[in-house]
């Protein structure tokens, strides 16, 4: 059925002309006072000239209910002008004025058992096995997670799309890399990835406000989430109290049980009591204010993720609107003056880019080292720069027409391209730079983000071609891709690999142990190739780390095992009185300061 009121049931309207309009009202205040919105004839108003008694009757109160909801139809598609954020098409009105009020959708349906149970069992492995670090205990704690999210959106009606399969699947793609490597600095940028990733599948976000609050939203259903299942585990145990005690009685029997027969089976058999104790986490008193805590965070993070899965809220309503579009002229014209500026700046890059050292002394008459080190920066500066006058640029461009468009993509286009090649000389830089004195964690850092710019500009340069709809995702996705293939190559390992293939290569005296010394486990495989004694001096640290640390099992990376299994082979050797003299030839490789003591790497 229609919501619109039937001709014969309309009010009658007020002629144009009659008086002078009242300015109009904001929507929201005409429904909240009840009374008509401006422009709009109410039932005082309704007469007209020579109408007759009849005409002017008191509607009845089926047209005065037709007739507000005329109004305030025709109010909500008026809008408030002047607000730069505006409630996006498709999403549900609110009574509410409060813009996150308006974003967000019906409550969930009562919360399910088997999303009580998904939580529960988060809750309880939260307690469990994330008290002593993070391991593959991250993908166990993660899988019952998903599995109550996964319940509450069916529960609702949420279909699986193929776009909530891909942040779902990275989320947990990122979660691996904690189980391989045992660096911190990587870990720590899967972990945030995985979370933004997990709270993207939940919103379903596509644009760019979306993709950007949404990766944050699932803090917004914490609180809600809680409240939504503390409603559920009431309503459920008031209507079914009976099954609620059958439940309790089923489970303190099972762990008697278990109890009892594990203990017997423990005590007659020592292997067996040896698989226990490596399986089951250690459970003690003093830990117990730490395993309380981690169990409330598991059971809030897997009640706000069921809860953002049933009812997520729709960031995608937030939309900014474009900015006043500018003349040709006004708008092209400083974008063709820095074409032409980085067209000067790279045909000079391109002869120093492919040219080798020799052209670099030739024409600068500077070493590699300060060759990369003079301009590096300045390069990964300006490619961030550049992203941000074209954001601006988009922002402001002519909107007119065909014409308008093609203008756009000419100026912005080579633009792109010339930048492309910016971010190439950046690296060559950077190239020179670790040939020279070896790669660092922050050398690979910077020139795994050079190179991640570059990507984000072939994808604009592809949103040009294509269109940029699909452009927010894919930089996200382009992200979380870097994030995972950063960690799966082991910046430590890699670290240690090219600095020990330089000294056997003779390229460097010696190495720096004072740095290699450092890094993670992951660096192991790599340093066990050196010579005595700058083996057992660059791996003293590392072996005192692994080989004296009771880790469990779900805590413990693949490349922490894997050193600790190299090291039990191959213990260092001597006391380290030797490790002062060994390596301090080359102390300074990647740390040759400035005049005023300065080194940017």
């Amino acid at each position: 059925m229609s919501d619109q009121p039937s001709e014969a049931s309309r009010p009658p309207e007020k002629p144009r002309g009659a008086d002078t309009p009242r300015p109009p009202e904001p929507p929201a205040a005409a429904e909240a006072a009840g009374t008509p919105a401006a422009n709009e004839p109410g039932p005082s108003e309704a007469r007209t000239a020579g109408a007759t008694p009849a005409d002017t009757a008191r509607p009845s109160p089926a047209q005065a209910s037709d007739g507000r909801r005329q109004r305030a139809q025709a109010a909500q598609q008026a809008g408030q002008p002047g607000s730069p954020w505006q409630h996006g098409a498709g999403a549900p009105a609110a009574k509410d004025d409060g813009m996150t009020a308006r974003l967000r959708p019906p409550p969930p349906p009562l919360i399910r058992p088997a999303v009580l149970g998904s939580v529960l069992a988060t809750a309880l492995l939260s307690a469990l096995f994330l008290s002593d670090g993070l391991g593959v205990n991250l993908l166990i704690v993660a899988v019952p997670a998903s599995l109550a999210a996964f319940f509450a959106a069916q529960a609702a009606g949420r279909r699986l799309r193929p776009w909530t399969a891909t942040w779902a699947v990275g989320g947990l793609a990122l979660l691996a890399v904690p189980a391989l490597r045992d660096a911190g600095w990587p870990t720590f940028l899967a972990v945030v990835s995985a979370f933004a990733l997990g709270s993207l599948a939940l919103h379903g976000s596509r644009s760019w406000p979306g993709v950007l609050i949404g990766s944050l939203g699932l803090f917004d259903s914490v609180v809600p989430g809680i409240i939504w299942g503390v409603r559920g585990v009431r309503a459920r145990a008031g209507g079914s109290r009976a099954n609620w005690g059958a439940t309790l009685r089923t489970t303190a029997v099972a762990l008697v049980l278990l109890v009892v027969f594990g203990t017997l089976f423990a005590s007659a058999d020592a292997a067996f009591a040896e698989l226990l104790s490596s399986l089951m986490p250690e459970a003690s008193v003093g830990a117990g204010p730490w395993r309380t805590l981690l169990f409330a965070l598991g059971l809030a993070g897997a009640l706000a993720a069921a809860h953002a899965a049933a009812a997520p809220v729709r960031w995608d309503g937030l939309t900014v609107r474009p900015g006043k579009p500018r003349g040709r002229a006004e708008w092209a014209l400083p974008l063709i003056v820095l074409n032409l500026l980085f067209a000067a700046f790279i045909t000079l890059q391109l002869v120093v880019l492919f040219g080798g050292y020799d052209k670099v002394r030739d024409v600068t008459g500077l070493s590699h080292a300060e060759y990369a080190r003079q301009g590096f920066w300045q390069l990964l500066w300006a490619t961030l720069l550049t992203l941000l006058v074209i954001a601006l640029a988009l922002r402001w461009a002519p909107r007119g027409g065909t014409g308008d468009r093609t203008l756009v993509r000419s100026v912005l286009g080579p633009l792109c391209v010339l930048t492309l090649v910016v971010v190439a000389s950046a690296l060559r830089r950077m190239d020179l730079y670790v040939d020279e004195y070896g790669l660092t964690r922050l050398r690979i850092s910077v020139a795994a983000m050079e190179l991640w710019l570059g990507v984000v500009l072939i994808l604009i340069l592809a949103a040009g071609v294509f269109g940029a709809r699909f452009l927010p995702r894919a930089v996200a996705v382009s992200a979380a891709a870097g994030v995972l293939a950063f960690g799966l190559i082991s910046p430590d390992g890699l670290i240690a690999e090219q600095n020990v293939q330089r000294f056997e290569d003779g390229r460097s005296t010696s190495i720096d142990i004072d740095y290699v010394k450092d890094l993670s486990a992951d660096a192991v495989p790599a340093l066990d190739r050196l010579p005595e004694p700058e083996r057992s001096c660059a791996l003293r640290f590392i072996q005192n780390d692994v080989l004296h640390d009771d880790t469990p099992w779900y805590a413990t990376s693949w490349g922490e095992a894997r050193a600790k299994e190299i090291l039990e082979k191959r213990p260092v050797k001597g006391d380290g009185s030797d490790c002062y003299r060994v390596g301090r030839e080359g102390a300074g490789d990647g740390y040759e300061p400035d005049d005023d003591g300065y080194d940017p790497y």
